[in-house]
């Protein structure tokens, strides 16, 4: 139940931030379409503590700072890189170790991989990852595993 009410609270706040209007008729819209939302979804069964992680909410904001400087800097690395003249690129693929223990950390650490531009997670193995990055640097960055342990460490809360 808090998972929903969670859910509905987060639908309604983004809804406000998006739309930027604050007469009563279009609040009234906004409650009544994130409760329309969250009902239609608690009757699919698809509200739980992977599809909503409420034991991240204090974590995921740190972690969205991390990831937002992380893909600045990336971006900033390969337009230099497409910029210079000559031998910048040097194309590695590499397998990693995958210090995650839960699918939940494994996957938002393939997915900070992938949104970091120059480097794409290409397989995902309980064990390991296999990484394609466009410069050996951006491989070498990736396996000190700086990105891996900023990943939210509480994943195993499975409090519903």
């Amino acid at each position: 139940m808090k998972h929903a009410v969670s859910l509905t609270l987060t639908l309604f706040t983004l809804w406000l931030l998006l739309s930027g209007h604050f007469n009563t008729l279009l609040i009234a819209l906004g409650v009544a379409s994130s409760l329309v939302t969250v009902v239609l979804a608690l009757r699919m069964e698809v509200i739980d503590h992977e599809s909503h992680p409420l034991h991240l909410s204090r974590q995921l904001p740190r972690f969205w700072v991390f990831l937002s400087r992380e893909i600045v800097l990336a971006n900033l690395d390969v337009v230099r890189r497409i910029l210079t003249p000559g031998k910048s690129f040097s194309p590695q693929l590499r397998r990693l170790p995958l210090p995650q223990r839960t699918e939940l950390g494994q996957v938002i650490y393939a997915n900070a991989i992938t949104l970091t531009p120059g480097t794409v997670t290409v397989q995902l193995n309980t064990d390991s990852i296999r990484i394609h990055a466009l410069s050996r640097e951006a491989a070498e960055d990736l396996q000190t595993g700086r990105m891996a342990k900023a990943i939210p460490d509480n994943l195993e809360d499975k409090t519903s």
